[in-house]
């Protein structure tokens, strides 16, 4: 694409897996246009790649319907402001990275001052709250889906989408090396090892960390021979996970990394894992999981009240597989015994554990094929369109 000014490229991303996403973005638009200019909300990898960042990722990690409200004042405030930035800066794109709360506000208000707008990651219109998908069109020039399933939610209500794949689909190799992933980690060949993963955000930890520690308990006094490790996404994640621990002194030893959440799953032989992108990460590990889930109290309440949720499962597995193949637990249902009695039936199981392996496997084919290089594509297709062009004009 010959340009006879640089590439200015608007960016929020929130969290760590926006991070992630906008990084290996950047990446590809920098192999595809030498002059390129990125600035926003970023994280240390988006940095790292060459991202200004106006403010970091981890502002926008805040979860949950009621859960929000106590940040609402900042988060409004962090919105009007990078409004105000974006709209002086006139960037030749604003790509909002996931965090849809947030990003699809900004959005709009962006794209009816002419700005070219794409928001990456939809959001889970077509699980709930589907009404949302209009405020999405007026919002938004074009969507990139991570999942096939939901470009066709988006053309049956006319707004431009397209599927690009999962970056991680491309970042986790078909057949990860366990053994080398142990020996990474100072982790015996011969051991069974399950993953702890309780969530990124501090609230997830807060909320799962004593129930994930409980069912490690549960686990080792069924199993002593099971050792377990927990990456922390974050310090202060690692903080809130151990002051769980402190209240829970049958827990068994419980080894702490930081980061590194794909060579655990690598190295594990199971893992009770949040609802999330962790999630899909233990998909792609082809690793069986149990998968949790809990809001607070009243942010449940009005979800089934309101009668807001509309598919059969919450976890990507399942959805992708399109059956409950992974034990789903919910709310009040997640409790440590649950959590273990659900996770040891399934690593005892050898006929599952094959079926497991064999529908992952198809799962992560269909991902795989170049994310970043299709999201990054399909927003220079965009910016070749007539359209986009009158706007910046």
């Amino acid at each position: 694409m010959t340009r006879a000014a640089p590439l200015r490229v608007g960016i929020v991303a929130g969290e760590s897996s926006g991070d992630q996403l906008g990084a290996a973005l950047i990446a590809a638009l920098r192999e595809r246009v030498a002059d390129l200019q990125c600035f926003g909300v970023a994280g240390p990898k988006m940095i790292a790649a060459g991202c200004e960042a106006w403010a970091g990722a981890e502002e926008l990690a805040v979860m949950g319907l009621t859960e929000v409200l106590a940040h609402l004042p900042r988060l409004l405030r962090l919105r009007a402001s990078l409004t105000t930035r974006f709209l002086d800066s006139r960037p030749d794109v604003f790509v909002g990275i996931d965090s849809p709360e947030f990003n699809l506000g900004l959005a709009k208000r962006l794209h009816a001052r002419g700005l070219t707008t794409v928001q990456y990651v939809s959001p889970q219109i077509w699980a709930w709250r589907q009404g949302r998908v209009r405020n999405i069109g007026h919002a938004c020039d074009l969507v990139l889906c991570l999942l096939p399933f939901e470009t066709a939610f988006y053309s049956s209500h006319g707004v431009s989408a397209a599927f690009v794949g999962h970056p991680l689909a491309d970042q986790i190799p078909l057949e990860v090396d366990r053994e080398g992933a142990r020996a990474a980690l100072g982790l015996k060949s011969s051991a069974t090892i399950v993953a702890l993963l309780p969530g990124s955000r501090v609230g997830e930890v807060e909320r799962l960390g004593k129930d994930f520690l409980e069912a490690a308990a549960w686990l080792a006094g069924r199993r002593p021979d099971i050792e377990f490790i927990a990456p922390m996404a974050t310090a202060r994640a690692r903080e809130a996970f151990q002051s769980k621990q402190a209240e829970v002194p049958a827990a068994p030893k419980v080894l702490l990394i930081e980061g590194q959440a794909q060579q655990a799953l690598a190295a594990c032989d199971a893992a009770i894992v949040a609802s999330g992108t962790a999630t899909l990460e233990t998909l792609l590990s082809r690793r069986p999981m149990v998968v949790a889930y809990r809001l607070g109290a009243l942010t449940a309440f009005l979800l089934r009240r309101l009668r807001l949720v509309k598919v059969p499962y919450f976890s990507q597995p399942n959805l992708l597989v399109g059956r409950p193949l992974v034990p789903e637990l919910l709310q009040e249902q997640v409790s440590g015994a649950a959590l273990g009695e659900a996770l040891l039936g399934r690593l005892s199981d050898p006929a599952y554990l094959r079926q497991l392996d064999e529908e992952f496997r198809k799962v992560h084919e269909m991902l795989r094929g170049g994310a970043a290089a299709r999201a990054a594509d399909a927003i220079l297709a965009l910016l070749r369109a007539p359209h986009a062009q009158e706007s910046r004009s």
